[in-house]
Parts: C-alpha cells; sequence; structure tokens
C-alpha cells in the first residue's frame, strides 16, 4: 500500500467527470488500498480517485468516528444515487482537497446507493446520517463538483483565494 497525494483546489482535475471502472482488475485494486491507506492518515472519512489524481468512478469511505467500534472501510466503484429522501439535513463539510476550510451544505437525509464492489458483485445500500452526507459528497468528487460549490460566490472565491495560497506556500516549502 502507497499513500497518495492528494490534489489541492484549484487544480482542473478536480472539476472533471471520471470515467466509469469497466473491470475489476489489480490496477483497481491496488488503487483502493492506496485511497483508504490515504484517507485513514490524512486523516478524513472519504476519498474520491480524482483526489488523488486518478479520473475513475471510484470512492472509498468510512464514517465509524467511535474508537470502540470496528472500523468500516468501503470501497464503491461506479456509484450512483438511486434514491434520495425529500427531508434534508445540514452538516458541516470539509474536504482533503481544501485543507481547514469548512462550511454547512445542505444535502438529502438519506440516499440510496448503488455500485460495484471489488468482486464485480452490484451492492445497494441506504445511508443516513454523515454516511448519507459522505456518500453524496464523494459521488460530488466524481462529478466534478465541490462541496464549495453548493455556496455562495463570494465565500467560494475567498475559499480558493486560501488554497491558491496554500498552494504557492507548499511549492515554496
Amino acid at each position: 500500500m502507497t499513500l497518495r497525494p492528494i490534489l489541492i483546489h484549484p487544480d482542473p482535475r478536480l472539476k472533471k467527470v471520471a470515467d466509469p471502472v469497466t473491470a475489476v482488475t489489480e490496477e483497481v485494486r491496488t488503487l483502493a488500498s492506496d485511497m483508504l491507506e490515504t484517507m485513514y492518515h490524512a486523516p478524513g472519512i472519504g476519498l474520491a480517485a480524482p483526489q488523488v489524481g486518478v479520473m475513475t468512478r471510484l470512492l472509498v469511505m468510512d464514517c465509524v468516528k467511535d474508537e470502540t467500534q470496528a472500523a468500516r472501510p468501503m470501497v464503491l466503484l461506479n456509484p450512483e444515487v438511486t434514491w434520495a429522501s425529500e427531508a434534508l439535513n445540514t452538516y458541516e463539510e470539509g474536504c482533503l482537497s481544501i485543507p481547514e476550510q469548512y462550511a454547512d451544505v445542505e444535502r438529502p437525509a438519506e440516499v440510496e446507493v448503488r455500485w460495484m464492489d471489488l468482486e464485480g458483485e452490484t451492492q445497494s445500500e441506504r445511508f443516513d446520517g454523515l454516511w448519507a452526507t459522505c456518500v453524496q459528497h464523494e459521488i460530488d468528487h466524481l462529478d466534478g463538483k465541490l462541496f464549495i460549490d453548493y455556496l455562495k460566490p463570494l465565500r467560494r472565491q475567498m475559499i480558493t483565494r486560501k488554497m491558491q495560497k496554500l498552494k504557492r506556500e507548499r511549492a515554496r516549502a
């Protein structure tokens, strides 16, 4: 397993729609394993392949925050929301590609998602709470959308400028 560098906004790859996974290959399994390690190391609760510069519809997540509960690492290939509740939830979201920036985002409180697992089998599950927010946030990444795209333009521009400054500082270091 390898830690992969996480792209920082603004990066044009974060705004592109990712390509479907056509087959579960050793390369896909390695990517999933690397992404889980990268996500846990960051630390984060979700990571989409475009965030590590791979333009494929793969995401990983694990929203178990309670140290007394077993981790639940999930790998979703070609995930799609098949149902969303009318009820909405607001969560303060952050993103590994937009470090140390957070904002309230309103999304459906519950979603049903269908995806392919690493065995090539179709899976489906209904998510709520933090899991619902996380899976929708990560699917947005696969569609070239960031959580800041839900914000008012001025707030989005402020965050983008902070990220440009952060990237300049990191480049100098």
